[in-house]
């Protein structure tokens, strides 16, 4: 017999969540006896999930060699030199996992590995006649998160599938960008996940072109926009137009107003209501211009102060902003940088002064200081706003973008909300949360141009070849199937990465329980089917919790009804129960492990 016994399986579940549990995914997979924390963001998997993580890799693996793609396997341990060599030594700034060796030489733990492949196939490849070429690995992965969450979701340490395409024209990478964005949606579709594609943010990947492909989930930790007509993005990648110049030509010369205590947007709109109140409407908070300072930091660790203005009705988005400043990062502007740059008052920074009565730029390009100063893309040449003066308690009226001050650029990095226009036209954009489960890249020449990959081509001309990269989360997936599926009750896994296809439960003492119920087992297994035998001497409750709280897709009962000639069998995610004759337990039980059966039918 080949079929497992829980008497002798590594797995105990737990009957409370884990106190760092943050979504239901977490929680059960801990509790099943899946996975165990070893540190944060750091987990060991047990067999159960080991069992899950291979039929995902599986799957991976079918649709990724179906498109031509052949598997190699590196190191997760890896030199500085070739990182150095494409920048990402320091782009990907304290997220990387930096180390020594004994005499000195610096290593790092790869967060993925475009610059390994570059180079193998470097090594390997000088012909056009040699491309066009696909290779894969499934390998372990780094990153130092700085908020690890969500158990598996969010880790430190994880399992990614990384392929990589090379060709010598853009028209070979086009087609094998095509290739892997249909192997992802079948693989997305065999998990039966629900996903959108979605247009994505390179960061320091780079490239021309990138999509990701995220599983729709309440409590993802990524958000994208869509609209009607088709449109959909990451927000970190939802471009807002430049608007059209507008005519100032009427707008009066900017004039102080005196506004104390009101250092936010909503006070000051009370105030400019109540001391200068407009003819046609009351002011709103659109009607602001609201200067947001932080403090940027390059990657060499140079910083240096960032202003950025924006319709006071909008908030920056956290991470539009990273987005927009990569590789650079923003951080929140101290009381120390306040001190140490007293030009910039709380509450009341601007873009102009005034010298009399004479609007004077105190940021932008006419701007004798050296503060950047950066707005939204609706912050346009003629438009007019209330904004702050640059001295406590005082604001400013009629400051006119282009007349009284001009930017440096523009930065878009406002919040996306509900009901904004599409930036194509299609319509109002929708917000969703999401998980991203896989990201595509056209990726061009940067790696190849850094590492010097060139073949001949036809003319026996050296040209340098094009690249695509092509991640997707395979440890992440066996979280986000959980996530989709579970219940109150616990995991409900779809068959088809279940970690077996039935358990059959002793739920009585006498021997001809015993032996019918291992006489099923014996049957399901040798017709082929992943069976585990619960034979513990444990009460029928504890029984039934742990099947389903493990997720076993069916459970076989065999108890009191076997004087009756019947055992119960419960199908997991329909929660539909149906008593079967004996003598077709096995019969019904592979029907439904093979899907011959929708559901079981009740004798």
């Amino acid at each position: 017999m080949s079929f497992d016994r829980m008497s002798q399986l590594f797995v105990r579940t737990l009957r409370e969540n884990p106190a760092d549990a943050e979504v239901p995914s977490h929680t059960w997979l801990v509790r099943g006896g899946y996975i165990r924390r070893a540190a944060p963001g750091i987990y060991s998997w047990l067999p159960l999930g080991l069992k899950v993580l291979a039929k995902i890799e599986a799957i991976v693996r079918e649709e990724i060699e179906a498109i031509g793609a052949q598997e190699v396997h590196f190191p997760a341990l890896l030199p500085r030199e070739p990182y150095e060599a494409t920048g990402r030594w320091d782009d990907y700034g304290p997220s990387l996992f930096r180390l020594h060796d004994r005499k000195g030489g610096d290593y790092l733990l790869a967060p993925t590995h475009e610059e390994m492949f570059t180079l193998l196939v470097k090594d390997l490849y000088s012909s056009y006649k040699d491309l066009p070429l696909v290779l894969y690995q499934v390998q372990t992965k780094y990153r130092d998160e700085a908020r690890p969450r969500a158990g598996i979701l969010r880790g430190r340490e994880f399992i990614m599938k990384d392929s990589y395409s090379f060709d010598v024209d853009d028209e070979g990478l086009a087609r094998a960008y095509d290739r892997h964005r249909e192997a992802y949606i079948r693989i997305m579709e065999r998990l039966g996940l629900e996903f959108v594609i979605v247009k994505a943010m390179s960061g320091a990947m780079g490239g021309s072109l990138s999509e990701e492909f995220l599983a729709i989930a309440p409590n993802g930790e990524d958000t994208f926009a869509r609209s009607p007509g088709g449109y959909a993005a990451n927000v970190e990648a939802v471009t807002i137009p430049v608007a059209q110049p507008v005519d100032a030509s009427d707008v009066p010369a900017p004039t102080t107003i005196h506004t104390p205590g009101a250092a936010t947007i909503a006070t000051l709109v009370d105030a400019v209501n109540d001391v200068n109140p407009r003819p046609d409407r009351p002011w709103s908070g659109s009607d602001t211009l609201k200067n947001v300072v932080f403090m940027v930091k390059s990657p060499d660790g140079t910083r240096s102060p960032l202003i950025v203005g924006l319709p006071g009705d909008r908030e920056v988005d956290g991470k539009r902003l990273e987005a927009a400043l990569f590789p650079d990062e923003a951080e929140p502007f101290a009381d120390a940088d306040f001190a140490a740059h007293p030009e910039l008052v709380k509450g009341y920074i601007g873009p102009v002064r005034l010298d009399g009565k004479k609007a004077v730029a105190f940021l932008g390009e006419k701007s004798e200081t050296k503060l950047r100063y950066l707005v939204d893309p609706r912050v346009v040449e003629g438009t007019s706003w209330v904004t702050g003066s640059n001295a406590p308690d005082e604001h400013l009226v009629n400051v006119v973008i282009g007349r009284d001050v001009t930017p440096d650029g523009f930065i878009d990095v406002a919040e996306i909300r509900e009901g904004d226009p599409a930036p194509d036209g299609s319509g109002p954009l929708t917000l969703d949360r999401g998980v991203e489960m896989g990201h595509v890249f056209q990726l061009g020449k940067k790696y190849a141009e850094a590492l010097g990959l060139k073949v001949l081509d036809r003319n026996g001309k050296l040209v340098t070849v094009t690249m695509g990269s092509y991640g997707f989360g395979v440890s992440r997936a066996v979280a986000m199937v959980a996530e989709a599926t579970c219940d109150d009750r616990g995991l409900a896994w779809p068959r088809q990465v279940a970690p077996y296809d039935a358990i059959i439960v002793i739920a009585g003492k006498g021997e001809d329980v015993v032996a019918e119920a291992t006489r099923i087992a014996t049957e399901l297994d040798a017709a082929g089917a992943a069976i585990v035998l619960d034979d513990r001497t444990v009460s029928p409750g504890v029984n039934f919790a742990d099947a389903e709280l493990i997720g076993f897709p069916t459970s076989v009962i065999v108890g009191r009804g076997l004087a009756d000639g019947v055992v119960e069998v419960r199908d997991r995610a329909a929660g539909t129960s149906a008593h079967v004759p004996v003598a077709e337990a096995v019969s019904v039980i592979l029907a439904a492990i093979h899907g011959d059966s929708e559901e079981l039918d009740l004798p």
